[in-house]
């Protein structure tokens, strides 16, 4: 019996099947421009930006003032300044706050992660390795291991570390010295810290999102570095829409910069910045699509609100962590998101910024304590 030739497969296209299985996903993909965690190509750039010394830091000025005394007072007495804790969204200078600590007290900066310290040992051997008055400074420290914790707090209380030597019965406590040191910790979860972590910082600082000022004087001295000239109308244009973040700032004027390097222009000024932001789709609040999308998915789906940020998230296909800790800081602070008890609510300038007629919303009930009763 003869059989038929078998023809032969189509080679399959696994973009096809992304772009069948997965148009929420593809549809919801943020601009990176806009995102204010560090990305791998920022920190040499930043590393030239950062300012060195707490003069040249722009911003943050109650936290400014407060650190500069407290700076002065622990080289008047010669000694290290007490554990800092730093708090506040990402990309607002909290790294560089740290090594600009290192650099007024003429100390060396030691960089690790909470997630990089994994055993007890691996904080042992970072401690002992100390020199006196250094600065340690530990990112995401809300993510450090409770077990290594247990050993970080002699350290900063007392310049102790415990180490056990032996397993079983034989085991035994060996008590070392630490030179004196200065831990400076940043998070951008400060609720997530253990009381007794957060108890043994001395200095706990917050950092708030920058105004339009603030954010066009680092933009005009970030392009002072970068070696291209900005009209102050192009640097009012790129701190309007850098959603209150340094880091988007300077992320936003790299980009700016390009076009007009392209575009063969001597300065960068309001003309190039808008029609740069437009390629992007950022807008002239600095929302981007995604942001766009939350709002208008709240108010065309759920009337406005109040929804959850978990229904929020299926209906959007985000994570609800990243809605929480990416996208609604800067919505909270525009005033176009509100949150209250039963969820998340549009607010009336979310309406005007898309466009959109607000409803009409019941008075609140008013309380009249003249009233008889």
């Amino acid at each position: 019996m003869a059989f038929a030739p078998r023809e032969p497969l189509m080679p399959i296209n696994f973009s096809d099947i992304s772009r069948t299985v997965m148009p929420a996903e593809r549809n919801m993909a943020r601009n990176e421009d806009l995102n204010p965690q560090e990305h791998p190509g920022d920190r040499p750039l930043e590393l030239s930006l950062r300012p060195k010394r707490l003069g040249e830091f722009i911003g943050q000025d109650s936290l400014k003032s407060n650190l500069s005394v407290f700076l002065q007072a622990a080289r008047q007495r010669q000694e290290p300044l007490d554990h800092v804790l730093l708090y506040g969204p990402p990309g607002l200078g909290k790294t560089t706050l740290a090594h600009i600590i290192a650099n007024e007290m003429d100390a060396p900066i030691h960089i690790t992660s909470g997630p990089a310290i994994e055993r007890p040992g691996d904080l042992v051997g970072i401690l002992t390795n100390l020199e006196p008055g250094a600065v340690l400074f530990i990112d995401e420290i809300h993510r450090m291991s409770r077990a290594v914790e247990e050993y970080l707090y002699p350290a900063m209380e007392d310049y102790k570390v415990d180490i056990m030597l032996g397993k079983g019965p034989a085991a035994t406590s060996v008590r070392m010295d630490t030179p004196a040191f200065t831990v400076v910790g940043a998070t951008t979860r400060q609720g997530l810290l253990t009381g007794p972590l957060r108890d043994r910082f001395g200095i706990i600082s917050h950092f708030q999102l920058y105004g339009t000022d603030a954010l066009y004087e680092i933009v005009v001295r970030s392009a002072g570095i970068l070696g291209y000239e900005i009209d102050p109308s192009g640097a009012e244009e790129i701190a309007r829409r850098s959603r209150g973040t340094p880091r988007i700032a300077n992320r936003l004027l790299r980009r700016v910069r390009d076009f007009a390097q392209v575009a063969d222009l001597p300065a960068i000024d309001a003309a190039i910045t808008g029609k740069a932001c437009e390629a992007l789709e950022i807008d002239f609040l600095g929302l981007d699509r995604i942001d766009r999308t939350l709002l208008r998915v709240m108010i065309e789906r759920y009337r406005g609100g109040p929804v959850g940020v978990e229904t929020l998230a299926a209906s959007t296909g985000e994570d609800s962590q990243t809605i929480e800790d990416v996208y609604e800081p800067y919505l909270l602070q525009a005033g176009l998101l509100q949150r209250t008890p039963r969820g998340r609510m549009a607010s009336d300038l979310a309406y005007q910024h898309l466009g959109i007629k607000p409803p009409k919303r019941a008075p609140e009930p008013s309380l009249d304590f003249d009233a008889e009763s």
